[in-house]
């Protein structure tokens, strides 16, 4: 194991590094991977660029007409701050209920 080899290692460590758990294929040394890139601390290979799998995020089950309704919930929503008159107000937070209330169903019915 090279001096410089175990220098290299300690920096990418420092800046995030991982041990791997894998053995290096060529010499079964030690590896150290950051960004894709995995170190053998003792013979200095760099095997192929792996991706390393990310955390999946929870995607997006809404449906298009979830999403329209949210889209005119928000323009509904923006409707009633510039409403001065009451009754207009009181018009437009009914429809603001209904568009809450299909939203909950289309929400339990996924």
């Amino acid at each position: 194991m090279s001096k410089d080899l175990t220098k290299k290692a300690a920096e990418m460590l420092l800046k995030g590094a991982t041990l791997l758990s894998e053995r290096c294929p060529y010499c079964k040394g030690v590896r150290v991977m950051k960004d894709g890139y995995a170190l053998c601390i003792n013979c200095g290979q760099e095997p192929e660029k792996k991706d390393i799998p990310k955390e999946k995020t929870t995607q997006s089950t809404k449906s298009s007409l979830e999403e329209t309704l949210e889209k005119k919930l928000e323009s509904v929503s923006k409707e009633l701050e510039q409403e001065s008159s009451h009754e207009k107000q009181q018009e437009i937070l009914k429809s603001i209920n209904l568009l809450l209330e299909t939203i909950e169903k289309i929400k339990n019915r996924q």
